[in-house]
């Protein structure tokens, strides 16, 4: 008993190294700055086009039911609860479902490369955006095509309705000034160093961002996370007083029913809820794991669930309104105005914690750390509607799967396809492999390490707890 006491005090150092958020704002501003981003402002409004404007809201909502909101309370919760990241709370909750949180990491990994590069790019254009003539705005320029077409002049925009090769300025400055795109992906082109060092300057902003943890991180999220928001209401105040901006808006609100047949539609409302709530990457359960014991996960997810879908219906008015003035300017009609593995991980993720560790003790713990039952809503959901959805969505994109094509004539060749396939499982293989790897290496029978692997695992927990707090853990793991 001796011994443990001191272990126990020998881990607190580490424990209080850690840290918590300090106060309960810098965890709902982290997680609203986590989820809210481009998978609201610009992938949501986007779908919205592309799949019937209002229809689409129909199955975005049904998997915000059944998907969303479900899946982000269970991340939070094992993450507050288990006071590990999203790699470590496997290791305590369900052992052979580790593999997960690896799974996550990398998709996380090939996320940031992904986004910073876009962040660089973002810089790019706001550096150009201070200067007195816009290089987007004129066909003035060295890297401009006979094509181009200038819509400062209403001469050009007939010219642009008239002609099928032409194309716009700001295209052309983004094709050929900014990407200077090659003839193919065989064709690696040279570097931009404007572009590599906006990339640079965008590391070096996120590193100072998370420099020394949640103090640092806690602190950069009043500015990072709200910031967005008043940016958002400008450009819906600025979009609505263009002229067209209420052709936009119909546009957006009046549904297409027929739509509604179209298993792409659905897919792609799958696809849209399981990218901007950022669930199955373990992000969540990282931002829940600095919150106190005691904290009311339950009430914050619900609120930051409507937070998150409430800002992509306000982002689709903003975004439809200067697609409404864009057509208006142009003479044409709005409609002629220019996930495959989030899926597999949720599955392996609720089926982990719902049917292995038990749904049961996921609602003990969280009446036990908040003092409120979750709704049973929530248990058909993680037992049942959620897994049934993600296996569906994942069959249905299956047949339905198409080649990736760039600008929609650009055909990669074989080998390059292949290799989009190997990033692709790589994140996937991880849960089966590592769960093998774990069977393999224990002791004793097949079935016992099974078994072993199935439950929680106590020692883990003893370093960093109380005799008090160990006791409610047991009873509510048992």
């Amino acid at each position: 008993m001796m011994k443990r006491k001191s272990t126990r005090r020998d881990m607190q150092p580490e424990v209080e190294e850690r840290g918590h958020w300090g106060n309960k704002v810098e965890f709902l501003l982290a997680v609203a700055g986590n989820v809210v981003g481009l998978g609201n402002v610009w992938r949501f409004p986007y779908l919205c086009y592309k799949n019937g404007g209002g229809a689409f809201l129909v199955p975005y909502l049904v998997f915000v039911v059944t998907c969303g909101v479900p899946l982000f309370l269970l991340e939070t919760t094992i993450g507050q609860f288990t006071q590990e990241g999203g790699i470590t709370c496997w290791r305590k909750l369900c052992p052979l479902a580790e593999g997960i949180g690896f799974g996550g990491q990398l998709i996380l990994f090939y996320s940031c490369m992904t986004y910073i590069i876009i962040l660089s790019w973002a810089l790019l254009y706001l550096v150009f955006s201070f200067s007195s003539q816009l290089p987007w705005a004129s066909c003035n320029n060295d890297w401009n095509t006979e094509g181009c077409v200038d819509f400062s002049t209403k001469n050009n925009t007939v010219h642009w309705t008239n002609q099928t090769n032409s194309t716009s300025a700001a295209t052309e400055f983004w094709e050929r000034r900014v990407l200077m795109i090659s003839g193919g992906i065989e064709e690696i082109g040279s570097i931009q160093w404007e572009v590599l060092l906006c990339l640079i300057a965008m590391w070096i902003v996120c590193y100072f961002c998370i420099w020394k943890g949640v103090r640092s991180t806690g602190k950069v999220v009043y500015v990072t996370a709200t910031f967005p928001y008043v940016m958002l209401l400008i450009l819906l105040i600025r979009g609505l007083s263009l002229p067209g901006a209420f052709e936009g808006v119909m546009f957006y609100l009046l549904p297409e029913p027929s739509r509604l047949i179209d298993p792409q539609v659905w897919m792609e409302a799958a696809s849209q809820i399981f990218f901007s709530y950022s669930i199955g990457v373990g992000s969540l359960t990282v931002l829940g794991s600095y919150n106190k014991y005691n904290n009311n996960c339950y009430k914050d997810s619900l609120m930051l669930c409507l937070l998150n879908s409430g800002t992509s219906v306000v982002a689709g008015f903003a975004v439809f309104s200067v697609l409404g003035f864009m057509a208006h300017e142009q003479g044409v009609p709005i409609a002629e105005v220019s996930f495959l593995i989030i899926l597999i991980i949720l599955l392996f993720e609720t089926l982990a914690l719902g049917w292995i560790f038990g749904v049961d003790k996921l609602y003990d713990i969280i009446k036990d750390m908040t003092g409120t039952r979750a709704n049973y809503f929530f248990k058909l959901c993680w037992l049942y509607l959620t897994p049934l959805v993600s296996l569906g969505s994942f069959i249905c994109s299956l047949i339905e799967y198409q080649p990736l094509t760039f600008n929609r004539w650009y055909i990669y060749p074989s080998w390059a396809y292949v290799l989009g396939w190997i990033l692709a499982l790589s994140s996937i293989l991880l849960v089966p492999g590592c769960a093998l790897y774990k069977l393999g290496t224990g002791t004793g029978t097949l079935s016992q390490r099974f078994h072993h692997l199935c439950q929680p695992n106590l020692e883990n927990l003893e370093n960093q707890k109380s005799e008090t707090e160990l006791e409610t853990i047991r009873e509510l793991l048992q």
